[in-house]
C-alpha cells in the first residue's frame, strides 16, 4: 500500500477508533456509505484482522459493511472473503454450526468462480472446525481434500498448509509418527517459500510432536526458533502460543519454575495485545502447571479464566472450565463446591443443548409453514381458475336464475364445509403441538434432570476416601434417582407407543377384586414407609368387560398417586358399586391426602398438565393420568375426579358390568389374593 493510501486509510478509520471501536462499540451516529466508499475490500480485511481476536463485535461490524459493499459491486471474491472472515470470528467463539454455514457459502462462490486457492483455504477451515469439535477423522478428510485441490492447481502455499493441518489432525489422534511425516513434508515446502505465519505454525507443531515423543532438546530447538522469528507485532499471537508450548516442555522435564516464568510472560503479552484466545490459553496452561501440587494457585488461574470466558460469552469454554474447577474442588475434598460447579456445568450444557434444539424446531416449523403456504396458494390458484371458468359459463345462462341460486347455495355449503375442515385441521395441529411440547417437557425436566442427578452422584461416589455413612447416603440418593428415571422412561415409552401405533384392545370377562389385591400387594412396601392404610372394598361377585391389562394399569396408577399425595398415617380406599340401570360398575379411589386446587382440577387428565411432587417429595410425570383416560374411554367407560385442597381426592371411573346369567360365555374365575396382608385391611 502506498504512503498516500495508508494516510487516507488512517484518516478514514480514526473517527471509528475515537468514537468507540477501541472499546468494541459501534458509533451510534455512523451512517454506512458516508466514508465507506473510500475503503476497498482489502482495507476492510486489514481492519477485521486487527479486531478479530480482542474486539470481535467491531470485526463483525466491519465484515458486514464490507459484505454489503461487495454484494452491491457484484464482487464475488470480496463476498467470499468476508464470509470467510465472519466464519473465522464465529469459529473462534465456538459457534461452529453458524461458522460452517459461512464457510460453505464462501466455498460455493470459489467453486463457481474457479478460485482454487480460495477453495483450498476454505476447505482447511472446515477441517479446523471438525478438529476443534474432536472429530479428527472428518478433519483429516477435509485436509486431504484441500491437498488434492492445491496439488491440482499447483498451489505450493496451499499444499504446505494442507500438510501442516494433516500433521495437526494426526497429532490430535496421537499418531505421532504419521504427524511427524506430514510436518516434515510441510517443512520442505516451506524452505521454497517466503517466510509467513504458517512457517511459525510448522515450528510450533514440531515442538509439540517432539515433546510428546519425549525429545525435549528437539522440541526446545524448534520452539525457541519460532519464538525468535515471531517477535514481531504481526505475529504476537503465535509468539504467545510458542512460549506456552515451550513452558509445557519445561514442565514435563520437572522444571516447573521455568514453566511458570514463561507462562506469566505470555500472559502479560496476551493482555497487552488484548488477545482473548491467547489469554485463555495461557490462564488454563498456568492452572495445569500448578495442578494438584498447588491447588490454590491452580484455582486462582482457573477462576480468572472463568471470568474471562463469561465476559466474552464463550459458553462452551465456560462448560469446560467449570468441569476442571469441579475436579479440583473434589481433589480438595470440598464436595459441596465440587457438586455446585458440576451442577452449573450441567445447567449451562443443557441450556446450550435446548437452544440448539429450539433452533432446529423453529427451522422445521418454518419449513412446514412454507410448505403449507405453498400448497394453499397452489390450491387457491386452481380454485380461482375453476371459479372463473364456472362464472363465465353461468353468465351465459343468466336466464336460468333458479339454477344460479342453486349453484350459489352449493358454493356456500362448500365454503362452510371447508371452514369446518380447516377448524378441525387447526385443532389437530394444536393437539399435535401439545403432544410435541409435552414430549420435550418430559425429556427436558422429568427425564434429563434425574439422569443428570445420577451422573453427579456417580461423580461424587468415585472417591475411595468417602466415609461409609456418606457413601450409604449417596447410594440411597442414587437408587432413588435411578428408579425415578426408569419409571419415567417406561411411562414415556408406553405413551409414545400409544401415539404411534394406537391402543390395542383385548376385552374379556374380568373379576376386578383379584387384580386390585395384586396391585395393592405391589405398592404395600411404599405405603408401609408412610404408614398409610390400604383398604380394598371391591366385591368378589363383580365382573366387568374390560381389557385386563388396561384395568390393572389404571388401578395401579390411581392407587400409586393416592399413596404419593397422602401424608403419613393416612388411608387410601378403593370401592366398587354396581349401577344395573346404566349397566356400569362405578369404581372409586379415595385418599385423605393434600387434594387438588380448583385451578388445576379441570386439567388433570390433559396432556399439558404439569406434574407435582408428593408429600415425601416423590416425583413422576403427568402422563399416567393421560393414559388412564385413554384406556377407560377405549373400554366404553368414563373417568373423573372430585377434590378439594387439604381434604383429599376421589378418582371415579366406570366400566360396563358383566352379568353371567345373561351370557353364553363361561365366567372363568381368577385366583384371589389373601384378605389380610402386611397389616393392611382388605374388606
Amino acid at each position: 500500500m502506498s504512503f498516500l493510501r495508508l494516510t487516507l486509510l488512517i484518516i478514514i478509520i480514526s473517527p471509528y477508533l475515537t468514537l468507540g471501536y477501541v472499546n468494541g462499540q459501534v458509533p451510534g451516529h455512523y451512517t454506512p456509505g458516508s466514508n465507506s466508499s473510500a475503503l476497498n475490500i482489502a482495507d476492510y480485511d486489514k481492519l477485521i484482522k486487527r479486531y478479530r481476536y480482542f474486539k470481535p463485535d467491531s470485526a463483525v461490524y466491519f465484515a458486514n459493511m464490507a459484505l454489503a459493499q461487495a454484494r452491491k459491486e457484484h464482487n464475488n471474491k470480496g463476498i467470499a472473503t468476508m464470509l470467510n472472515q465472519l466464519g473465522m470470528i464465529e469459529d473462534n467463539r465456538g459457534e461452529f454450526d453458524s461458522s460452517r454455514k459461512k464457510y460453505l457459502a464462501a466455498l460455493a462462490i470459489h467453486k463457481k468462480t474457479g478460485n482454487a486457492v480460495g477453495e483450498a483455504a476454505v476447505i482447511v477451515r472446515l477441517g479446523v472446525i471438525e478438529m476443534r469439535k474432536g472429530n479428527y477423522d472428518k478433519a483429516i478428510g477435509y485436509f486431504l481434500q484441500s491437498l488434492k485441490v492445491s496439488e491440482r492447481s499447483k498451489n505450493n502455499f496451499g499444499r504446505m498448509e494442507a500438510y501442516l493441518t494433516l500433521a495437526e489432525g494426526y497429532l490430535g489422534q496421537h499418531k505421532l509418527q504419521t504427524a511427524l511425516t506430514y510436518i516434515n513434508i510441510a517443512e520442505q515446502i516451506n524452505k521454497t517459500l517466503p517466510f509467513s505465519n504458517l512457517s511459525l505454525n510448522i515450528y510450533n507443531t514440531f515442538g509439540v510432536i517432539y515433546n510428546e515423543l519425549g525429545a525435549p532438546a528437539k522440541a526446545k530447538a524448534y520452539l525457541e526458533k519460532g519464538i525468535m522469528l515471531s517477535d514481531e507485532p504481526q505475529y504476537q499471537g503465535l509468539n504467545i502460543t510458542l512460549i506456552n508450548n515451550l513452558a509445557k516442555v519445561y514442565n514435563k522435564e520437572g522444571n516447573k519454575a521455568k514453566s511458570v516464568e514463561l507462562q506469566k510472560a505470555a500472559l502479560l503479552k496476551s493482555r497487552a495485545i488484548k488477545n482473548y484466545l491467547r489469554e485463555l490459553q495461557t490462564l488454563t496452561g498456568l492452572a495445569d502447571t500448578y495442578g494438584a501440587g498447588n491447588t490454590k494457585e491452580a484455582l486462582y488461574y482457573f477462576r480468572q479464566a472463568l471470568d474471562l470466558v463469561r465476559e466474552k460469552g464463550a459458553r462452551k469454554q465456560e462448560i469446560e472450565i467449570l468441569g476442571r474447577l469441579s475436579e479440583l474442588y473434589k481433589f480438595q475434598k470440598d464436595y459441596k463446591t465440587a457438586l455446585l460447579m458440576k451442577e452449573e456445568q450441567n445447567r449451562l450444557a443443557d441450556s446450550l443443548f435446548y437452544k440448539a434444539m429450539a433452533k432446529q424446531v423453529v427451522s422445521l416449523q418454518a419449513e412446514y409453514q412454507l410448505y403449507k403456504s405453498t400448497a394453499k396458494i397452489r390450491d387457491l390458484k386452481q380454485l380461482n381458475s375453476k371459479q372463473k371458468m364456472q362464472r363465465n359459463f353461468y353468465i351465459g345462462l343468466a336466464a336460468a336464475f333458479l339454477l344460479i341460486m342453486l349453484i350459489v347455495g352449493y358454493y356456500f355449503y362448500r365454503t362452510r364445509k371447508l371452514n369446518r375442515l380447516l377448524n378441525t385441521a387447526n385443532t389437530d395441529l394444536q393437539e399435535s403441538n401439545k403432544v410435541k411440547d409435552k414430549l420435550f417437557s418430559v425429556l427436558a425436566h422429568d427425564l434429563r434432570a434425574p439422569f443428570a442427578s445420577v451422573i453427579d452422584l456417580l461423580f461424587l461416589l468415585d472417591d475411595d476416601e468417602l466415609e461409609g455413612e456418606e457413601k450409604a447416603m449417596l447410594i440411597k440418593r442414587l437408587t432413588a434417582a435411578s428408579n425415578v428415571s426408569l419409571e419415567t422412561l417406561n411411562m414415556l415409552l408406553k405413551w409414545g407407543e400409544m401415539q404411534l401405533k394406537g391402543i390395542r384392545l383385548n376385552s374379556m370377562i374380568v373379576q376386578p377384586r383379584p387384580i386390585v389385591e395384586r396391585t395393592i400387594n405391589l405398592i404395600t412396601e411404599t405405603a408401609d414407609k408412610k404408614m398409610i392404610r390400604l383398604i380394598n372394598k371391591v366385591s368378589d361377585e363383580m365382573s366387568v368387560m374390560v381389557d385386563p391389562n388396561h384395568f390393572e394399569f389404571v388401578v395401579r396408577n390411581l392407587l400409586s398417586n393416592a399413596v404419593k399425595f397422602t401424608t403419613s398415617g393416612g388411608s387410601v380406599q378403593i370401592n366398587a358399586d354396581t349401577d344395573l340401570d346404566n349397566g356400569k360398575i362405578l369404581f372409586s379411589v379415595s385418599d385423605s391426602g393434600v387434594g387438588i386446587g380448583a385451578n388445576r382440577l379441570p386439567y388433570v387428565f390433559d396432556i399439558g398438565n404439569e406434574s407435582t411432587k408428593g408429600t415425601n417429595n416423590e416425583t413422576g410425570t403427568s402422563l399416567g393420568l393421560v393414559i388412564c383416560k385413554e384406556f377407560i374411554e377405549l373400554n366404553q367407560g368414563k373417568i373423573w375426579v372430585e377434590s378439594k385442597l387439604n381434604q383429599g381426592s376421589v378418582f371415579y371411573f366406570s366400566l360396563p358390568v358383566f352379568n353371567s346369567k345373561h351370557a353364553n360365555i363361561p365366567n372363568k374365575p381368577i385366583s384371589k389374593g389373601s384378605k389380610e396382608k402386611h397389616g393392611h385391611t382388605h374388606n
